[in-house]
């Protein structure tokens, strides 16, 4: 009898191809979970990008005109950031401004809709920024005929108010070139001087309630590193202090002196 020939089984060589399969299953659906995770992180900034511009809109801290236009995220954060940092809840010392906040608000209401005015609460006090573009020319401390019916309004409200005013000038970091200025220094002390002369001369401000300051380029609410922080960054703020107490008279008579 013949004896039947056994056929031995050859090993196959093909199982990899399930294996990589899975493995290739697997990575098609985490790119896809990846892609969609970053396709809805993408509408929730650009939604809180939209939400943080008609905030600072609102309070004249930018330009209505550019929530049009799509913002860079990264500069709306920057512009956020530095602007919190420099609106800062009043401290518990600090007089209840809240009612002038209100009235300015009222009386400035068209120029803060332009972004041309900023009403913040800063460390000292209540701030309105002037922003350069609305109230001085560049390179110069007079401010612009066109916004003295502003400046009047501002100033009859805190002639009224008795209140302490700082005014503080501040520019970019962009030297200035003119023959009347020699740096930023002298520019925005020039400002503020100028306003103080107006206060006292136009407006009959006390002098023993103002005063001074020029900061130059050092103390920025936005980055230096775009058009629209720069311009930010151009501005004079009057910062409203507390109430104006006058110290009483020293008697400097003959027999007060050794």
């Amino acid at each position: 009898m013949s004896r039947r020939k056994r056929r031995t089984a050859r090993p196959s060589h093909d199982r990899w191809l399930v294996s990589y399969a899975d493995f290739i299953t697997l990575l098609f659906a985490f790119f896809v979970v990846m892609y969609s995770t970053a396709q809805v992180d993408k509408k929730k900034v650009n939604r809180l990008s939209t939400a943080i511009q008609v905030a600072f809109q609102q309070l004249g801290a930018y330009p209505t005109a550019d929530l049009s236009s799509t913002v860079p995220v990264e500069q709306v954060v920057a512009i956020s950031q530095t602007a919190s940092a420099t609106a800062l809840p009043a401290s518990e010392n600090a007089p209840d401004l809240s009612d002038l906040r209100t009235d300015l608000a009222q009386a400035l209401a068209p120029e803060i809709s332009r972004g041309e005015v900023a009403l913040l609460n800063g460390r000292d006090g209540l701030v309105i920024s002037l922003r350069e573009a609305g109230f001085f020319d560049s390179g110069s401390a007079g401010v612009k005929a066109g916004s003295q019916p502003a400046f009047s309004r501002m100033a009859m409200l805190l002639g009224a108010s008795q209140y302490i005013i700082r005014i503080e000038g501040h520019t970019d970091n962009v030297r200035i070139h003119n023959t009347q200025y020699t740096s930023n220094w002298e520019l925005s002390t020039a400002r503020s001087t100028e306003m103080i002369r107006l206060l006292i001369v136009k407006y009959g401000l006390a002098p023993q309630r103002l005063s001074a300051s020029g900061y130059g380029e050092y103390h920025p609410i936005a980055s230096n590193g775009t058009a629209a922080g720069r311009a930010l960054n151009r501005r004079v703020d009057v910062v409203v202090l507390g109430k104006h107490e006058p110290q009483p008279a020293q008697d400097h008579g003959p027999d007060s002196v050794r």
